[in-house]
């Protein structure tokens, strides 16, 4: 799986949609609207996301890894 920061992730998520509710220190918080579940992204400058979280994000979002 490739990996990708928590910066670009925030990026991808906000073209499938979902919209910045509020940053809680170094968490970005976003929700879309018809998706009962929030993701809180830790955006740390460009260190890259771990793989599970990565994939839990991806999961919850409907995101494909193509889409990466």
């Amino acid at each position: 799986m490739k990996s990708i920061s928590g910066k670009d992730f925030v990026k991808l998520l906000e073209k499938q949609g979902w919209q910045l509710m509020r940053v809680n220190g170094s968490h970005h918080i976003y929700m879309k609207s018809g998706y009962r579940e929030r993701i809180s992204v830790p955006v740390h400058g460009h260190q890259n996301l771990k793989t599970g979280l990565l994939k839990h994000f991806m999961e919850v979002a409907g995101i494909d890894e193509s889409e990466l």
